[in-house]
């Protein structure tokens, strides 16, 4: 590739770091941005910010390249965690690092890189871009354990066209690697974890600061009580841990090795209650379909109706599908086999192969019973 003029976004973390020296081999001119998202509570124990900005300026005085600060943090207040908390009282679970990505790091970050006079940015993203008859493809990272196109999907080809993943060949063993034979000063710091504006903090600690709880009742797949929920907001389907209902069943206590484990099945706004069921496998978590709105194509349109695979949750293989005719505003995909848990607010995202098609935000689904 010819050298250009690439800004890349520092994070403190050791992908981003190996990208800029990657960069910085290849010939590059290179320019390190540190994107500050969130300040609301600078000085928690849970907040990194500052940290990881000191970590990002240590490495590029190792690789010799120059550093920015940036704030977009009045940005990402109005763009995505104001939808993030729509989303949440609205009883659905959004997915806010898909959200950052399309409005932050590849609009916002974008924007700013071009007025630097960047030809191009870059990111440590498990990813891969490829032009094929000038169309810009978004394609699966080559590590399957730290792919991250599924966060990627909202990309568009003036976003792609501009953007170099340069981590996305390597797998994170030879990533780790490497900062270490560079002597990164990062090189075995710990992946982050969650989303930025929480941290490392109890997640229900959080939402407690801006969502409204009301308490309700917790109801078996009878219609049985067991318990109180402490506000439908802060549960998600699927969820296992802090229903406080442990060993309950029938309407008695059961010795640990009886019971299998509670999971958030249904949430009914309208009667504020949460509908629990027992075992990993009830029928009321397994899906055959789902409607997907608020798409959005990396090609600029719809794929073609047939056979796809499609992730509906991150951490998951890709699932055979069938897409509906008409996808537009909206899609349909009917699977081949029931789907756990298919969330509202998540995003399903679809693949042909290695290649990330898009995707939408899950309005709704169909159980396999019924």
């Amino acid at each position: 590739m010819t050298p250009q003029r690439v800004v890349v976004g520092l994070s403190g973390g050791v992908d981003s770091a190996v990208s800029a020296w990657l960069l910085k081999q290849q010939g590059h001119e290179v320019v390190g941005i540190f994107m500050k998202n969130w300040e609301d509570d600078d000085d928690s124990e849970y907040c990194s910010s500052n940290i990881d900005f000191v970590d990002a300026a240590a490495v590029a005085d190792v690789i010799g390249i120059e550093i920015e600060h940036v704030n977009f943090a009045a940005d990402y207040k109005d763009r995505v965690f104001a939808e993030f908390l729509r989303e949440y009282q609205a009883g659905r679970t959004p997915n806010p690092d898909v959200l950052c990505n399309a409005e932050i790091k590849f609009k916002a970050f974008l924007d700013h890189a071009m007025r630097l006079g960047a030809e191009k940015i870059a990111t440590g993203h498990y990813a891969r871009v490829r032009e094929v008859n000038g169309q810009h493809q978004l394609l699966k990272g080559l590590d399957p354990l730290k792919d991250q196109s599924y966060f990627l999907h909202r990309l568009n080809q003036a976003q792609l066209s501009r953007t170099l993943f340069p981590v996305g060949e390597l797998p994170k063993t030879e990533v780790r690697r490497l900062a270490e034979e560079i002597g990164l000063p990062n090189a075995k710091k710990k992946d982050s974890t969650g989303i930025c504006f929480i941290g490392e903090r109890p997640f229900r600690e959080f939402l407690n600061r801006y969502l409204n709880h009301a308490p309700g009742p917790i109801l078996d797949d009878r219609g049985r009580k067991l318990g109180e929920h402490v506000g439908l907001s802060f549960y998600t389907l699927g969820q296992r841990q802090g229903l406080g209902i442990g060993g309950v069943k029938d309407g008695r206590r059961l010795a640990t090795s009886e019971h299998l484990p509670w999971y958030v099945a249904r949430k009914d706004l309208e009667r504020n209650t949460l509908y629990v069921v027992q075992g990993h496998e009830h029928p009321w978590l397994q899906y055959r379909s789902l409607v997907a709105a608020d798409t959005s194509w990396v090609a600029g349109a719809a794929p073609t109706a047939g056979q796809l695979g499609a992730k509906a949750r991150y951490r998951q293989a890709d699932a055979a599908c069938t897409l509906a005719e008409g996808a537009g505003t909206g899609f349909a995909l009917n699977f081949s086999e029931a789907q756990w848990a298919v969330t509202p607010g998540q995003s399903a995202v679809l693949y042909d192969g290695e290649v990330c098609l898009g995707g939408g935000v899950i309005a709704s689904a169909e159980l396999m019973a019924g």
